[in-house]
């Protein structure tokens, strides 16, 4: 009975490739050992001469009028597939943008937030933008956003540099940092850091917490400090 519908386990179109008796068509093209072109050949010959040498025959471009097959052993074809698709991997996040906000009157604190996040980003090989609004009067002073930007871009160039000048679009300032090269970049300034040792307890139990307001061997407890909320205790609610 035929299924109207591929099989769930089924390897999806993209990943799955023909190989010797899979091949559909009746003539292929046919590449060597050697990855020299060979010519059109009957299917059931370059089976023959795949299997005299010792190898597979393996379909590597199926839309191709005729197919193009090539002469290569099927398990090392797959160890080279799979490396170029982890190296097209590294590269794919070039492709990707982050977007910084940043304002003509930003906190210090604030800024260095940005560029943290900044940083963060090209390091894992993105894109930044950097977009800068003006609000109101704002706008009478543009050079104030400017100099932001400028601070901006001079603080990140360790890690990346600018595709293009700060320009004025509309009202705010826009600007695209790529990514440097890994031999050219700084290390990220968290690399370096050490999580906290934990502390050493000798092979003694841990110190239990107390309860609050239990007692410590016979002793009465120790008066709370004063809290936020006990200074309501203090009030006089009696009725005059």
């Amino acid at each position: 009975m035929s299924r109207p519908f591929p099989s769930r386990s089924s390897p999806s179109p993209a990943s799955f490739v023909r190989v010797n008796g899979k091949i559909r068509a009746r003539e292929v093209r046919v590449i060597g050992i050697d990855g020299k072109q060979l010519g059109v050949l009957s299917l059931a010959d370059a089976i023959n001469m795949a299997r005299a040498n010792g190898v597979d025959l393996v379909e590597i471009a199926a839309a191709a009028t005729p197919p193009v097959c090539r002469l290569v052993d099927f398990g090392k074809f797959r160890y080279e597939q799979s490396k170029r698709d982890k190296e097209a991997k590294k590269h794919q996040h070039a492709n990707k943008v982050k977007e910084i906000q940043l304002s003509p009157s930003i906190d210090p604190h604030d800024f260095g937030v940005k560029l943290s996040h900044a940083i963060d980003f090209l390091c894992e090989e993105m894109k930044v933008k950097v977009t800068l609004r003006f609000r109101g009067r704002e706008m009478a002073h543009k050079e104030i956003g400017f100099q932001q930007v400028e601070k901006f871009i001079k603080d990140v160039t360790p890690w990346g540099h600018p595709d293009f000048a700060p320009k004025l679009v509309g009202k705010g300032i826009n600007l695209m940092l790529s990514p440097l090269p890994r031999n050219k970049r700084a290390k990220h300034p968290r690399e370096g850091e050490q999580p906290d040792a934990p502390v050493e307890s000798n092979g003694a139990n841990p110190p239990q917490r107390r309860p609050v307001g239990a007692a410590d061997n016979g002793q009465p407890p120790a008066a709370e400090p004063e809290s936020i909320n006990s200074a309501f205790a203090k009030l006089d609610l009696k009725t005059r």
